[in-house]
């Protein structure tokens, strides 16, 4: 099922300057994180979002949790 889920988390430098979005449409991640990290429900957002579905909203909270798994964080700048 994982696996499944993060086939819909694609990347091409042609749909959204590269950033991981869903299923190729151009809704980036980073926007639907943003949109739940303000309150909005996941059926608000899919009201909104016509094109979205339920399991498009577990594949972004899924690929943001395989984001933070990483083991450390080093600076590379100051």
């Amino acid at each position: 099922m994982n696996d499944t889920l993060l086939q819909r988390i694609t990347h091409n430098p042609d749909i959204c300057h590269g950033k991981p979005c869903i299923r190729g449409l151009r809704y980036p991640v980073e926007l639907i994180l943003e949109l739940l990290s303000s309150g909005m429900k996941t059926e608000e957002i899919l009201a909104d979002y016509d094109d979205l579905e339920y399991e498009d909203i577990l594949a972004v909270l899924l690929f943001a949790a395989r984001l933070s798994q990483v083991k450390s964080i080093h600076r590379i700048a100051l």
